[in-house]
């Protein structure tokens, strides 16, 4: 199974808690989580792309840095583990990314791809003056597929002359070419979503929910599965997880009851008014989760909590899962969490017996 590190690009990772670790982002703190990944066997590293927070007591976000600029800082440090940037379809043209892609390449080769964001909080970009208007709910997809259509046309022939509805391209050119196919993930959770993906993607994300609950994944897994059979195409399915982890089961508990009674829930409410602007979102969607399982808890995602010896059989019992090919990983911690899984969990885990 393979696993990569989900970065801490904004501040106070992914807990939405005024009792959780504290800690705004930096290139020291990425670089330093990087680096524990490739000494403990990591496969890869992904920075997400958040262009405004939620506020609240905790200011969730409020601090963030750029992905493409980190990722380039990051794999001049780094020398095997791949990397993945984030882009916000709405801020920057195709081709720019599909130059930046090409850039960070040559710094390492073979080592880097891209992760498309077709945007759903309305804040990050109408600040800008890039909002198109609620239109953009329905048909961020299709601008999503555009927008990819334009970046694999560049890199396989460094030519465009794409025309669609959103992107027309004249005699567009790129060289010189990256070094290697160049992968796209996806992170889409809705039927629409995962259509996508299945077929414009390498990977997607997929979810889960609750605590210590490993088959709530199976289900998003078939999905993304049957999109794939009506492509026609091999998509990767890696699974988004957060760890808590201490010596017992009960010292990990305690944590994570620590971290509840912190919920910050001026900066949920501020979250949840966003997602609410998209009136047709699907209940499995990334929006109708916040909406649903995230409602007045610090994170959304699927957590593994206990001691060393219990994350690591219920990472094993991910790997079990048939057609999940990863997981991408956050902590409570990032620098004590990277640590307490490469020298306490892996070593325990069948499905990383060669990584260990």
């Amino acid at each position: 199974m393979q696993v990569g590190v989900f970065l801490p690009i904004g501040n106070n990772g992914w807990l939405i808690s005024t009792t959780s670790p504290q800690y705004a982002p930096s290139f020291a703190l990425n670089r330093a989580v990087a680096e524990k990944a490739e000494r403990h066997g990591f496969d890869f590293a992904l920075s997400m792309i958040k262009l405004r927070g939620y506020g609240g007591e905790s200011r969730f976000w409020d601090e963030n840095l750029e992905s493409f600029t980190l990722m380039a800082g990051l794999a001049a440090v780094t020398t095997r583990i791949k990397l993945f940037a984030s882009v916000a379809v709405l801020t920057l043209p195709p081709a720019i990314v599909a130059r930046m892609a090409v850039t960070i390449d040559s710094i390492a080769p073979g080592r880097f791809g891209v992760n498309v964001v077709s945007g759903w909080q309305k804040a990050e970009y109408e600040q800008m003056g890039l909002w198109p208007g609620a239109a953009h709910f329905a048909r961020r997809y299709e601008f999503c597929e555009e927008y990819v259509q334009v970046m694999r046309e560049l890199w396989n022939d460094g030519k465009s002359d794409f025309q669609g509805d959103f992107f027309r391209m004249e005699d567009c050119r790129l060289q010189p070419l990256p070094s290697a196919p160049m992968q796209i993930i996806a992170a889409g959770q809705s039927g629409r979503g995962m259509r996508f993906a299945a077929e414009h993607a390498d990977y997607n994300f997929i979810s889960g929910f609750g605590i210590n609950t490993p088959q709530s994944l199976a289900p998003h897994v078939a999905r993304l599965k049957e999109s794939c059979a009506e492509s026609g195409r091999q998509v990767g399915a890696l699974a988004l997880l957060m760890i808590i982890a201490d010596e017992t089961d009960a010292a990990a508990m305690a944590k994570w009851a620590r971290y509840q009674e912190g919920t910050d829930l001026e900066a949920l409410a501020w979250r949840d008014a966003q997602a609410a602007a998209d009136v047709k979102a699907e209940a499995g969607s990334t929006v109708g989760r916040f909406l649903n399982e995230g409602r007045k808890q610090p994170t959304a995602m699927l957590r593994l909590i206990g001691s060393y010896a219990t994350v690591a059989r219920l990472l094993d019992e991910c790997a079990a899962i048939e057609g999940l090919q990863g997981v991408m990983l956050t902590f409570d911690d990032f620098l004590v969490g990277m640590d307490q899984f490469g020298e306490r969990i892996q070593p325990l885990m069948t499905c990383r017996a060669m990584a260990a």
